[in-house]
């Protein structure tokens, strides 16, 4: 597990998140500006780790800031049980945390079909909640690289940490091409890399449509053939012939031995390699108290694989077009 503690930077931190505009959303662009310029006075060491991070990835597929600042349980707010979030929203810690090291990265980018075409958003669990929504709590949220059929697909998946679960049983899973690369047979290697498979997409990218079949093609592997890129799900990649069936099997047998859980608690910000892993929810419970398990998220863009074209502004958002 990549972990770096970040308790001793707190108070550079929360002097950096001072400079940003109270209300983010009533002006992301210029919000986002100002997260960038802090994001130039981060502390040299955490900014090393974030440079690092973003030019060369790791092993794990993941960074996990832990001990960053966060509201005292007693002054957080409760729960959101809607979404999107209040236009005139005061800036929570953890928003700053993403904004400020999401500048850092890349783009902060929101996607015109999910959650309004909203940047910035509240995770939580919601009653009755497809079983391919991040909402969803007593179910298993399976393996997906975050939408491997979208063409302006994010290079960065980050899930900042205000609230646990109750019970703290709520893990979120990542498996890491590069540790399972070794597990594959060459013959399996050969069959998945730059083979375009039939994919389906999630609810928010149907249209409207309940069941459009398998829109989208994503290749499996791709890339560098000795450090290839990963495009899976579990769910909505669906191979027909039998040859492709057995290696993606296969593919899914090697993550699930490589799988890592990472246990989020308040101050934790994970970073998540969306172009080399794959990543999974376990299930917990809801208590419908206003104190349930809630995360903020965004997606990040940067220059790889064609997601930038020139031009583009933090806080942009993209619509959609399947990969083929």
């Amino acid at each position: 597990m990549t972990v770096v503690d970040c308790t001793p930077f707190a108070g550079d931190l929360l002097a950096l998140f001072e400079r940003l505009p109270r209300v983010p959303r009533a002006d992301l662009y210029a919000f986002l500006d100002s997260a960038e310029a802090a994001s130039l006075d981060l502390p040299a060491a955490l900014a090393g780790e974030l440079d690092s991070f973003n030019s060369r990835g790791n092993q794990d597929g993941y960074l996990l800031l832990r001990g960053l600042p966060v509201e005292a349980t007693e002054v957080l707010p409760t729960t959101p049980t809607s979404t999107p979030a209040p236009e005139d929203r005061p800036l929570m810690v953890m928003e700053a945390v993403l904004g400020v090291i999401g500048r850092r990265l890349g783009l902060h980018t929101g996607y015109q079909e999910l959650r309004s075409g909203t940047v910035y958003h509240d995770v939580y669990p919601s009653p009755n909640a497809h079983y391919l929504s991040s909402e969803t709590s007593e179910t298993l949220l399976e393996f997906h690289t975050e939408m491997a059929y979208h063409h302006l697909q994010p290079n960065y998946v980050m899930l900042a940490c205000s609230r646990a679960d109750h019970d703290r049983t709520a893990a979120t899973l990542v498996a890491s091409v590069r540790k399972a690369l070794p597990l594959l047979s060459s013959e399996t290697l050969a069959r998945l890399y730059d083979r375009k498979m039939p994919c389906c997409v999630d609810v928010a990218f149907r249209g409207g449509v309940p069941d459009p079949g398998a829109i989208a093609r994503v290749k499996p592997l791709y890339g560098e053939r000795d450090d290839p890129f990963l495009g899976y799900d579990r769910e909505l990649l669906a191979p027909t012939e039998p040859g492709d069936v057995k290696a993606v099997d296969a593919l899914s047998k090697a993550l699930d031995e490589v799988t890592e859980a990472v246990h989020l608690t308040p101050g934790d910000l994970l970073i998540v390699d969306n172009f080399r892993t794959t990543h999974a929810r376990t299930p917990f419970t809801p208590r419908w108290d206003g104190r349930d398990r809630w995360l903020h998220r965004v997606y990040i863009r940067t220059e790889r694989n064609g997601q930038l074209s020139g031009g583009e502004r933090a806080g942009d958002v993209v619509s959609f077009t399947p990969r083929g």
